[in-house]
């Protein structure tokens, strides 16, 4: 039996999976180093989660992507190399400041043209695409704050279509889904998301634990039905 390896090795294998498989290029560097200088946190996703993330919309045949949490926009860059030339991300961020780093981000990966950074609550700005009537989407990714993952999620269904894949981030959360006493502004959220995922009849779901240089945590996987 291989014993319980300490978080450096977790750490050093995602390294060496990222230099060897995913190998991100300079745009993905440039936007991580981008966000540090302009004293965002170093949240975004790993480089081999960003790269799932890139062949997932790639497996789903996705044209219209809806992004639910900005940042530099490091997973959107991931996500808008595996669009077509058609393709079209709208991506959601709260904060104006975030939503400048990433659009620069964006136009200096070259992929500024396939997306459309929409700035504001993340739940006004659902309501507006819905108004709106700006389509279904065929791809979901969730990852901004906890405290509303349901509500994301239910718009993720109401915004997307029979077959839309559905990505939400940080829902294992340190082991928090467990005892949410732990983080009572966040994981509550998440427990009730995941609740959600496996009581709706919309979603057929499942979730992956995940360890690395972003912790113990986990990424579910839905598919609306």
């Amino acid at each position: 039996m291989i014993e319980h390896q300490p978080t450096s090795r977790w750490i050093a294998v995602e390294e060496y999976l990222s230099g060897v498989v995913v190998r991100p290029d300079q745009s993905l560097r440039h936007a991580v180093e981008a966000a540090l200088a302009a004293g965002m946190p170093p949240i975004e996703v790993a480089p081999n989660a960003g790269k799932l993330l890139k062949l997932l919309v790639r497996l789903a045949g996705a044209r219209r992507v809806l992004e639910i949490g900005t940042l530099a926009g490091f997973s959107t860059i991931w996500m808008a190399q595996g669009l077509p030339d058609d393709g079209r991300i709208v991506t959601c961020e709260y904060l104006p400041r975030h939503a400048e780093v990433a659009r620069a981000n964006l136009d200096r990966a070259g992929l500024g043209h396939l997306v459309d950074v929409r700035v504001g609550a993340a739940l006004d700005t659902l309501r507006e695409l819905e108004t709106e009537d700006a389509g279904l989407f065929d791809f979901v990714f969730i990852d901004a704050d906890k405290e509303n993952n349901p509500h994301y999620l239910d718009w993720a269904i109401r915004l997307g279509r029979p077959g839309t894949t559905v990505v939400m981030d940080n829902v294992v959360w340190e082991g928090a889904v467990l005892e949410p006493a732990l983080d009572p502004v966040n994981a509550p959220g998440i427990v009730a998301a995941l609740q959600m995922m496996g009581e709706d009849p919309r979603l057929d779901a499942t979730v992956i634990q995940t360890v690395g240089s972003k912790g113990w945590d986990g990424f579910a996987l839905a598919l609306v039905r």
